[in-house]
């Protein structure tokens, strides 16, 4: 598992009441299931059905963007959880 960091602006930052969030993960799937269980509010806009809303995406390290479950993380990785039509 590496250690995260998750950060949140617009609807997301509401939702969650947070600005960030670090965990461990090894997985974007880690990330949207650790996420889900600690923001409630966050997971019924991102994460409806337990896999992200087409209308969200990550973007990993301000290089990247993804919706992959599968994607593998390392530490000290910086994910931004961002609605797709601020991302591109």
């Amino acid at each position: 598992m590496s250690r995260v960091r998750v950060e949140f602006f617009g609807l997301a930052r509401s939702r969650s009441g947070v600005e960030a969030f670090e965990l461990n993960a090894a997985t974007l799937c880690d990330v949207i299931n650790h996420l889900t269980e600690r923001f409630p509010a966050l997971a019924q806009t991102c994460f409806p059905d337990g896999t992200i809303s087409s209308h969200w995406l990550f973007s990993l390290n301000g290089r990247d963007f993804t919706r992959q479950d599968s994607t593998e993380l390392a530490d000290g990785d910086v994910l931004l959880l961002l609605s797709a039509d601020a991302g591109g």
